[in-house]
């Protein structure tokens, strides 16, 4: 009887969880396949890091979840492509304290709720929403904030093409020490993009 009401229990999870995903990409830009990309690299990065096999779990879901706070806003605003009023830019803002609030009702996302509520917080202070600096962003967190910037960069968006990798990673560096955890995006270019590339090198010579 336990072991019935257990997996009904778990069925029941997995549901909502497939729920909760197919809703944040029906209604955002924000695509499966970019967060399969971002769920990739993130890994990378943290087994380069040293992460256990619990973080990296964690990392992987925080990374295909972080915009889940995106549910609770009108379609048509995540999808403009022309500039965001101060209004409208106010209620974007707003999804990581949302997203917080539904991992922490949700079983399965509460050990990733701080994560999504930092993922937009900046190394100098000025992200949002709590202004958290340096170190005092959980790690996990900055991480994620790389490998999304990266992956957004390298890809073609509405309003502008894919930029080289080269200039995604000059961009990381010039906002190192700013945006970004200025170790993690060194180890992030030199142990894992730029390995990346010399492998498809490799293949490609092959």
């Amino acid at each position: 009887m336990y072991r019935k009401k257990l997996l009904e229990y778990k069925s029941f999870h997995s549901a909502v969880m497939a729920s909760i995903k197919t809703t944040l990409f029906e209604k955002s830009n924000e695509t499966e396949a970019h967060a399969e990309r971002m769920a990739d690299l993130a890994k990378q990065l943290g087994r380069v890091l040293g992460l256990d096999q619990e973080e990296l779990v964690a990392l992987e879901l925080v990374a295909t979840l972080h915009d889940i706070g995106k549910i609770s806003i009108d379609s048509k605003l995540l999808k403009k492509n022309t500039p965001l009023t101060e209004a409208e830019w106010a209620e974007i803002k707003k999804h990581p304290e949302v997203g917080y609030r539904i991992a922490q009702t949700v079983p399965e996302l509460r050990k990733i709720a701080e994560y999504i509520l930092c993922h937009h917080e900046r190394w100098d202070g000025n992200g949002y929403p709590q202004g958290l600096k340096g170190v005092e962003i959980p790690l996990l967190a900055r991480i994620l904030a790389i490998v999304d910037a990266y992956d957004a960069m390298t890809q073609n968006r509405s309003y502008r093409p894919a930029m080289a990798e080269r200039e995604a990673i000059a961009e990381l560096q010039r906002h190192a020490g700013s945006q970004f955890d200025p170790d993690l995006v060194m180890v992030f270019i030199h142990e894992v993009i730029e390995k990346n590339s010399n492998i498809v090198e490799s293949s490609a010579d092959a």
